[in-house]
């Protein structure tokens, strides 16, 4: 019979700063504004004959590098249907009900989601960190869990179950 194990990884490194809006309707969103967002990872498999789940420092340096890649940035939601994004060679202009913010392209990154909230992002994430199904299948992983915080005591939760 198989045994299973959950490595959950929450390291005091695992995070970065980005700015992001809320979008609530075609006419309100928060402002612009900025969090020192965390996140963390539970990862679920089966324990193979060395009593190991997976070498996980693996998904550590993921994660770091997934940090890395969003801090100091201010994010914004491509795929909102409240939002027309307009491009030039220097700024992405942002607009929302009739008001347009011109965004520095080099500090700013369009994602390919409906709204920057922690649960977006855990989802967003989460299909990053599972998009190679045959590396989860190598690890024997099982089960991935992605949380995303944008303060204390407030997580966004994704999970991916293999089938």
């Amino acid at each position: 019979m198989a045994r299973t194990a959950s490595i959950e990884i929450e390291k005091s490194y695992l995070h970065f700063s980005a700015a992001h809006f809320t979008i609530f309707s075609a006419t309100e969103r928060e402002r612009l504004h900025g969090h020192n967002w965390r996140i963390a990872a539970e990862i679920t498999g089966e324990i193979d004959s060395n009593g190991l789940l997976f070498d996980y420092a693996i998904y550590k340096k993921v994660l770091k590098e997934l940090c890395r890649q969003y801090d100091e940035y201010t994010l914004i939601a491509a795929d909102s249907p409240y939002l027309d994004i307009n491009s030039d060679e220097q700024f992405h202009h942002i607009t929302h009900n009739h008001i347009t913010q011109p965004l520095l392209k080099t500090d700013t990154i369009l994602l390919p989601v409906k709204n920057i909230t922690i649960e977006s992002l855990a989802h967003y994430f989460l299909d990053l960190l599972t998009a190679d199904k045959k590396k989860l299948e190598e690890l024997n992983i099982t089960a991935f869990e992605m949380r995303v915080s944008s303060g204390p005591n407030q997580w966004g939760i994704a999970r991916w179950q293999s089938s």
